[in-house]
């Protein structure tokens, strides 16, 4: 189920308000705004479609709390991508699609349960009537998902002792901890040393509480007592756990779910909760004004933004989504003031796919912030259209001389030695700096044996890989010269053809992974700092 067109009248702060042109591709409608801009307005009119109207005045008017003008009738109509319409108002009820509104799915910004009380009622999961009536109040959905947990759990490793067979505990674990555990430690980053991982749960009893019982390296954690962060995390996973079979063909609406987060933690969960929990058949539809959430949506094709930021709600307003090259919706979490003071000093780089963040951990305090690109075309474009900010990308199948003439257009293009990122990570030097006695002839020797091995595959791509540099487009002529590419790569010195070989691509590291050795390591070496300042200083 996927919302195309929504129109508001009369309701809350909206008098007249269509948002349209919703792509049917958009499993995430992110709606952005500053505080007060109407956000969490809307859902309480996807609220209103499932469960009617709770609020009262004294006098006993329940239309006072959604109608803005208090003798004009409320009206919501959401057209489908399917064709099917919800047409509600607030006089006659339903003129259509009384039925999809089942479908509709929600929880409130307050959603942090402190500690888990025993006041659980599952009868009201099925019918979503667990939830708060509006979007200013509590959602306390989290205790009655944390029984629906730990009697899942308990069901599964019953029902098989009373048909005479044995529990599945494999089957048990990938259906309820593994799941859990793979997003925590997604959503945080680190290993189980360092990011919560779901260890144990206790059974309720008249005495006591249930607990969730979580572990971080040595220490075991009681729900209870895990940072307002990690409770935000922990209380939307497990409601993806144990009620998913409700969210298939559903729209899905969770007022600010980055609430407690880092900016960082705001990509990430945002991230995987739409690749991860989100059926296909869904749309998840969520409000914020985080820099995380909005630089996820921006970035992601089955994303859409809508901007309700300084919009005049008394006067009829049409909304369309957000063009994905539009930069003007980060100032909802970061003001340009703001950015040119941050930034102040620092010399921008971009940089190509997600190496940003180790260019950073690298390089950040020597004065460089590097920014990612998709690829290199943005990381050249970027460059020439913004005379502020450099560029680095992959040599790639670049000759030397093709080199020195791109950087005499555009010096502030720089262009790393070696094909990738990777061959600087993966160079035996690099590699030795960290490994005492590492046996750097051994592995160049398995470098050369795969790069003959493929060597003739490796070649007839060169041709067709050089057709998409945008340099050869918009800077300097391809004249299909390639002799001192192949002669290089026929080469068994390693300086010579390593400048051509790609190592992410066609060197398989199987003899690398007795060391453990992770990207983040290799990136701070002294070696490797050395090697990109002094391409990033010529």
């Amino acid at each position: 189920m996927r919302i195309k067109k929504i129109e508001l009248k009369n309701f809350k702060r909206f008098t007249d308000i269509t948002i349209t042109d919703i792509p049917e591709t958009s499993k995430l409608v992110l709606i952005i705004g500053s505080n007060g801009s109407g956000k969490s307005s809307l859902f309480d009119a996807f609220d209103w479609l499932s469960k009617g109207i709770f609020k009262s005045s004294p006098n006993g008017n329940q239309h006072i709390y959604y109608r803005k003008n208090q003798i004009i009738q409320s009206t919501i109509q959401i057209d489908f991508s399917d064709g099917q319409r919800i047409i509600k108002n607030s006089e006659l009820d339903f003129r259509e699609g009384k039925e999809l509104v089942k479908k509709f799915i929600g929880r409130s910004s307050i959603r942090i349960v402190p500690q888990i009380s025993n006041n659980s009622n599952l009868d009201n999961v099925s019918t979503d009537s667990d939830g708060p009536a509006t979007y200013i109040e509590n959602d306390t959905k989290f205790i009655n998902d944390v029984f629906l947990y730990i009697n899942n759990i308990n069901k599964a490793l019953r029902d098989p002792v009373f048909k005479g067979e044995q529990a599945d505990t494999l089957q048990i674990f990938k259906a309820f901890i593994d799941p859990l555990n793979i997003s925590l430690l997604k959503i945080f980053g680190g290993d189980e040393k360092t990011t919560i991982q779901i260890a144990e749960f206790e059974d309720a009893t008249p005495n006591k509480t249930a607990k969730l019982i979580f572990k971080k390296g040595s220490s075991k954690i009681n729900y209870d007592l895990l940072s307002h962060g990690e409770k935000q995390v922990v209380i939307l996973l497990i409601n993806f756990i144990v009620r998913k079979e409700y969210y298939e063909d559903a729209i899905i609406f969770i007022d600010e779910m980055d609430n407690h987060l880092n900016t960082a933690l705001q990509y990430n969960l945002l991230e995987e909760i739409v690749t991860r929990w989100i059926p296909d058949t869904a749309q998840l539809w969520t409000a914020t004004h985080a820099l995380g959430f909005i630089d996820y949506a921006q970035k992601n094709e089955q994303a859409s933004i809508v901007d309700f930021n300084l919009l005049n709600f008394d006067v009829k307003q049409e909304l369309t989504i957000q063009p994905k090259d539009k930069v003007d919706v980060y100032e909802i979490a970061i003001p340009k003031t703001m950015i040119a003071s941050i930034l102040s000093g620092y010399k921008l780089v971009m940089v190509e796919n997600k190496n940003a963040e180790h260019f950073n951990a690298a390089l950040g305090r020597d004065g460089y912030l590097f920014l990612p690109a998709n690829n290199n075309r943005e990381v050249f474009l970027t460059v020439k259209q913004d005379g502020d900010k450099f560029g680095l990308r992959d040599r790639d199948y670049l000759r030397d001389d093709e080199i020195a003439k791109i950087k005499v257009q555009i010096p502030k293009l720089k262009i790393l030695d070696y094909y990738t990122f990777e061959n600087y990570i993966y160079h035996p030097d690099n590699i030795a700096e960290l490994i005492p006695g590492f046996d750097t002839d051994n592995y160049i020797a398995d470098i050369i044996r795969q790069k003959k091995e493929k060597l003739i595959a490796i070649v007839s791509e060169i041709g067709i890989s050089r057709l998409h540099y945008i340099e050869f487009k918009d800077c300097i002529k391809d004249d299909g010269k390639l002799d001192a590419i192949t002669d290089a790569l026929e080469s068994d010195k390693l300086e010579i053809f390593y400048s051509f070989f790609n190592m992410k691509k066609h060197y398989n590291k199987i003899y690398l992974s007795k060391f453990n050795l992770s990207i983040a390591d290799l990136s701070q070496t002294n070696w490797f700092k050395k090697q990109i300042l002094s391409i990033l200083n010529r």
